[in-house]
């Protein structure tokens, strides 16, 4: 069943104002939402919005992108805690990946994990749009080796977002113990549904109101 909970109420597009991140808040708290999913910029905004309630703060990290350095990353998510954040969704070197460069790919995870240490939960963006299955795989095992809390299919701002088969395949590789986050493209009660019964545990949409509705 789909339930509020499910759902990280998401603003990330460059022109977002205070004005329409705090509707977001306001939103997020009428329906009890599991979080709000803002750049850095505004999370201490958000966590003031949101103080009190039982609505979490997230933030990305290296977003878009995934290609500043580690420390880059983990200097941004220890910025984002101090704002504020209780779960931070950090985006891989998918490059790194793709190079086989997996010891490299994994001590970016497992240095933001770190960094997160027990103030915050981090979901790993694998952008699987970019991504062969295989390539998918050895993403999502990185992440369970690094500890991570959850996969997450996409940024939302690359080729492509969500699909039923790579929340399938992403559910398959991690496990029933570790979370498996689907955003992009999600924007009707329909997709939200069927990202669910393939196996998610949390969606990041922009439209989630009128999903609810």
């Amino acid at each position: 069943m789909l339930t509020p909970k499910y759902f990280d109420h998401t603003i990330l597009k460059a022109d977002a104002t205070k004005e329409q991140v705090s509707k977001i808040c306001e939103e997020a708290l009428e329906h009890d939402f599991a979080s709000v999913c803002v750049n850095q910029y505004y999370t201490a905004f958000v966590a003031n919005k949101l103080k009190g309630s039982e609505v979490k703060v997230c933030t990305v990290i290296g977003f878009p992108l995934g290609m500043m350095s580690t420390r880059a990353k983990c200097f941004e998510a220890q910025a984002a805690i101090e704002d504020g954040a209780t779960e931070i969704d950090m985006v891989i070197n998918v490059g790194a990946l793709k190079d086989k460069d997996y010891d490299i790919v994994y001590d970016d995870m497992k240095k933001v994990k770190e960094t997160c240490r027990n103030k915050a939960i981090l979901k790993v963006i694998i952008e699987t749009c970019l991504l062969t299955n295989e390539e998918k795989v050895k993403a999502c095992e990185l992440a369970g080796k690094a500890n991570a809390d959850f996969v997450k299919t996409s940024t939302g701002f690359s080729t492509g977002g969500a699909t039923v088969e790579d929340v399938k395949l992403m559910r398959k590789t991690v496990g029933e113990n570790m979370g498996v986050k689907a955003s992009g493209g999600i924007r009707d009660k329909e997709t939200a549904e069927a990202m669910i019964r393939a196996g998610a545990s949390r969606l990041g949409t922009s439209a989630t109101v009128e999903i609810m509705q």
